[in-house]
């Protein structure tokens, strides 16, 4: 049984999410995918790398931001 107050839980709960995302960075910038995108195409003349690269960082600056303003919501 938990003895922590439900602000805590929701507390808790937000590291979690947090986290979530940090780890969701990590996985979207790791070899693997990168070396999906690494070649010589181009979109609108910018390099398919950097693209992903940029979209990636944009979402996940969207995501932490709904996040933290979905929180702000909630107290």
């Amino acid at each position: 049984m938990s003895s922590m107050s439900p602000q805590e839980q929701t507390e808790q709960r937000r590291g979690q999410q947090l986290l979530f995302i940090t780890l969701l960075f990590g996985i979207l910038l790791n070899f693997p995918l990168l070396a999906v995108f690494d070649h010589d195409g181009k979109v609108g003349g910018v390099p398919v790398l950097y693209l992903y690269v940029l979209l990636a960082w944009i979402a996940v600056v969207v995501l932490t931001g709904w996040l933290v303003t979905r929180m702000k919501h909630e107290e």
